[in-house]
């Protein structure tokens, strides 16, 4: 009987929505590389190189309550990383929508199907956002007054609630995945390291006043993996290997790159409204804005975080950011630049 239950038990399925994303992606090369045999991958699409290495494919909207009720059915464990990235505030339905009801949903499938854990992926700008130089971490409350300015972290944060709400009976354990700005090789969709791919294409007009935190991919999808056994529950986990102003950042990447950093400096209030005329001019010729008022905004806040819980508890472990920003660079060199044609 014993060995009967203990092959039921690892005949459960590992499901993570939104494994073909930048960081999800990484998360399945990883667990693959560990003999993982019993993966479920919700997307959209599902590529080749998964499917011939044994993982199950689910193609569906984390939206959709039956492609989600099948998601679930005989699963353990959900990394629950389907979502959408956008900085434009338009698309705040949107990101809602996925962010917010698709969660809600999936917890409800997840307590119907006997779900024992979640593992979610939420974004350091939750709580790690300031008008100043302040080093957060966990303890801090959400500054919603923040927040609530933008679209995106504002349904991230609804979502963690959501999650809290709805994945918290007996049993169960729910953790809270805070990374920053993800960088490294890989991001096919853009989605996180457009800042580089904008510096090397010489498209950042000037340098702004706040700062950033950055954190390699492959070291945050390290940490997801322990997150099963090692995180607490209902805890949040803030995951970042270094906080510089966009100065330094730009500065590390002339550097590395030989392209020249921007030299302009603009007055932080002066940056935010030239940015809002200029897109409103643009939308009155009903034409694509050059600049985002959101991203310029969020450009001048600081983003500093302290990753030590996520050090001491979830076995985080960064890399020296110098061979992050390298790998960043020479993958998008090679594939979004055309330097491989030359090769």
């Amino acid at each position: 009987m014993g060995r009967k239950k203990a092959l039921a038990k690892a005949e459960k399925k590992i499901l993570i929505t939104g494994g073909t994303g930048f960081l999800g992606a990484e998360i399945v090369r990883q667990m693959l590389g560990a003999g993982q045999k019993n993966l479920r991958v919700m997307a959209s699409s599902v590529p080749a190189w998964m499917t011939d290495d044994g993982v199950e494919p689910l193609t569906g909207s984390i939206t959709d309550r039956e492609v989600v009720a099948d998601a679930v059915r005989n699963v353990s464990v959900v990394f629950h990383l389907a979502g959408k990235v956008s900085r434009d505030n338009d698309d705040a339905a949107a990101m809602n929508r996925v962010h917010v009801e698709g969660t809600r949903i999936l917890c409800e499938a997840a307590n119907e199907a006997g779900v024992q854990t979640m593992i979610l992926a939420s974004s350091s700008g939750t709580i790690a956002v300031s008008e100043d130089e302040q080093m957060i971490d966990e303890s801090f409350p959400p500054p919603v007054d923040i927040i609530s300015r933008w679209a995106y972290y504002a349904s991230k944060y609804y979502q963690e609630r959501t999650a809290l709400e709805n994945f918290d009976g007996k049993g169960q354990k729910l953790v809270i995945m805070n990374p920053t700005l993800l960088l490294g090789p890989g991001d096919e969709r853009l989605s996180s390291t457009k800042i580089v791919l904008d510096f090397l294409g010489r498209k950042i007009p000037y340098c702004p006043s706040g700062g950033l935190s950055i954190v390699d991919t492959r070291d945050v999808a390290a940490a997801f993996m322990n997150a099963p056994e090692k995180g607490r529950h209902r805890e949040k986990y803030l995951m970042g290997s270094l906080n510089l102003s966009f100065k330094d950042l730009f500065g590390r990447l002339e550097r590395l790159t030989g392209v020249s950093a921007p030299r302009m400096q603009v007055p932080k209030k002066i940056a935010i409204a030239g940015a809002g005329i200029i897109d409103s001019v643009f939308r009155n010729w009903n034409r694509a804005s050059p600049v985002e008022t959101g991203e310029v905004e969020q450009a001048e806040h600081f983003w500093y975080l302290n990753s030590s819980k996520a050090t001491e508890e979830l076995g985080f472990s960064p890399r020296d950011p110098q061979e992050t920003l390298n790998d960043t660079i020479n993958y998008l060199r090679e594939n979004f630049l055309g330097e491989a044609v030359f090769r």
